[in-house]
């Protein structure tokens, strides 16, 4: 939260298996397609929360899994757990606030007397959560026994049961709608209340996200049964909460259409990138240039596409690039090894994403722009932490940028490449 010196313009807190992320999606185009329209227009001045019942062993699996975005917070384990930023930094006082009425030794010991219940793994049992696998025709009867017999044990908890299979037990504060609400009061404290919030779902343990006062809220098409009941019997009259007809991120993408939230353009759904909005933009412009960049390698654009001419208009030929190898090259020679590389992807599993773009205005005409930029070749992925250098071009009128110098470093430990390879 600390990245934005005001409040959010927008913050969307989006669930992610089949929400934010579509398994059922081998190419993985709508996540994709939310990333880059993320990325080229909200970065700079909305907020990223990811919001899953998955601990955080399994949340790290899904990052190095599916090609996601770095998100400002993460609400893990079914909202019992809030932590901020890439390096995953606790939220102490939402932790001080759960462990009262709670004993999860007590928990464990009421739960083994239903042989109903199967203790999921251990990396999915938590400080404050319990998590089991229970049959369908089964949970509702456990559920409000194992709550009887809890109360009488002096506990105050929650029994959240989601997907047909999952059965969470977390101490009665906690909860994604609790977690969300937690973090708006502590914003607002902090006069960060965000402008808009978007709430997104699909299961049961993500109906108390759309709970909250003053926050709109898209069931995704694929929303489960469970979640589609609750809303009939809940909120089927609230005009902040719809019901998408887009699968996963595509909802979500509709749902700011249709909220006016803001831009809901993709340029990943826009065929001639340079009539994109905002085209004097840093930002879209790093975006624009990686997807034209796919779109070449993968040979979806005709060879005779102006994209090669475009970028050697764009580069000034005493200004450099330093490949992630350490070698550096002069800038006006990309277009010609560019031209190699046509193609080259066809066939494969080749998707290209920048992640945590930022820029900064360092004259009247010139910004820096930094990110971390993604590959994936056939599910293995590597990528490298960029600065590029713009200057609009002149006169200052005219569209685009010229770039002037890229700079760009391994994330990790990456197998040495042929230094013909410019796109890390």
């Amino acid at each position: 939260m600390d990245r934005l010196e005001g409040p959010a313009r927008l913050m969307i807190v989006s669930d992610l298996d089949h929400t934010m992320v579509d398994h059922h999606d081998p190419e993985n185009l709508s996540l994709l397609r939310f990333n880059a329209l993320w990325e080229a227009h909200y970065r700079h001045d909305s907020l990223l929360v990811f919001s899953t019942g998955r601990s955080p062993t399994l949340y790290k699996e899904l990052r190095i899994e599916k090609p996601m975005l770095t998100p400002d917070i993460t609400i893990l384990s079914v909202g019992t757990e809030i932590t901020y930023g890439n390096a995953m930094v606790p939220d102490e006082g939402w932790v001080e606030y759960l462990s009262q009425k709670w004993d999860k030794n007590i928990v464990k010991e009421e739960t083994s007397k239903f042989s109903e219940l199967t203790l999921q793994s251990e990396t999915e049992q938590r400080p404050h959560k319990v998590s089991f696998h229970i049959q369908k025709d089964k949970a509702q009867g456990v559920m409000k026994s194992l709550a009887e017999r809890l109360e009488q044990r002096g506990l105050d908890v929650k029994i959240i049961y989601s997907g047909g299979v999952d059965l969470d037990i977390l101490p009665q504060g906690a909860g994604k709608g609790q977690a969300l609400a937690y973090l708006l009061k502590k914003m607002k404290a902090e006069g960060k209340l965000p402008t808009n919030t978007l709430a997104c779902g699909d299961s049961g343990n993500d109906a108390e996200l759309f709970s909250i006062p003053d926050v709109y809220g898209v069931m995704v098409s694929n929303a489960q049964e469970e979640l589609l009941q609750w809303h009939a019997a809940n909120a089927k009259d609230n005009p902040k909460v719809i019901h998408a007809t887009e699968r996963c991120a595509s909802g979500i993408i509709q749902a700011i259409g249709h909220f006016n939230l803001g831009l809901n353009v993709s340029p990943r759904d826009v065929k001639d990138l340079k009539s994109t909005l905002q085209i004097s933009d840093p930002r879209h412009e790093v975006v624009k240039f990686f997807l034209s960049l796919e779109k070449w390698r993968r040979a979806e654009t005709e060879r005779s596409d102006p994209f090669l001419s475009e970028l050697k208009a764009s580069c000034l030929p005493s200004y450099t690039f330093v490949h992630p190898s350490g070698v550096v090259k002069n800038l006006l020679e990309l277009p010609d090894t560019l031209q190699s590389c046509y193609g080259d992807k066809q066939g494969k599993s080749y998707r290209v994403w920048v992640d945590q773009i930022s820029s900064a205005q360092i004259a009247s005409s010139s910004w820096l722009v930094n990110f971390t930029k993604w590959e994936l070749i056939d599910e293995k992925r590597r990528g490298c932490v960029s600065t590029v250098l713009l200057n609009l071009k002149e006169p200052k009128s005219s569209e685009g940028f010229v770039w002037l110098h890229i700079h760009q470093t391994w994330v990790g430990e990456v197998e040495a490449k042929d230094h013909t390879d410019w796109v890390c």
